[in-house]
């Protein structure tokens, strides 16, 4: 018998529609990190892109546990002496709550072009509105 190997002309990319409200932090990026890398789909493969587009509505409504609204911390660098920025994750939270979900997720895929690649595959929406619904996405039960 010969192994089979999944092609890039193999994969089929479906659509899905995840509800970010009420859902803790970790636990959605990291499921939504397993479809965004294909890893539930039989033809997985760690070179190709396999996975799926996820659309996350209501990210403003994604719980945090613990004290990590008040202790968490996102860094962000210029490059230049001194320039190091930092940011409490609650602040994040209220202003711009589509990059909490987008940099855990980030956190969870290869740190490759792959990765990035990948990432692109994630779009991550405030309200309950979303304009992908000529894509007709699934409802993903996370």
């Amino acid at each position: 018998m010969k192994t089979f190997t999944s092609r890039k002309e193999d994969v089929k990319h479906n659509w899905y529609v995840v509800n970010a409200e009420d859902k803790i932090l970790g636990r959605l990026a990291s499921q939504v990190a397993h479809i965004l890398r294909g890893k539930h789909k039989p033809i997985y493969s760690p070179h190709l892109d396999a996975g799926d587009y996820v659309v996350v509505i209501n990210a403003e409504k994604v719980k945090l546990t613990g004290k990590k609204l008040e202790e968490k911390f996102y860094y962000r660098h210029s490059g230049y002496p001194g320039h190091l920025k930092s940011f409490q994750c609650k602040d994040l939270l209220t202003t711009h709550p589509e990059r909490v979900i987008t940099l855990a997720v980030k956190g969870m895929l290869p740190h490759n072009r792959l990765g990035r690649q990948m990432l692109t595959k994630l779009k991550v929406y405030r309200g309950n509105v979303h304009p992908h619904s000529a894509q007709q996405p699934k409802e993903l039960g996370i």
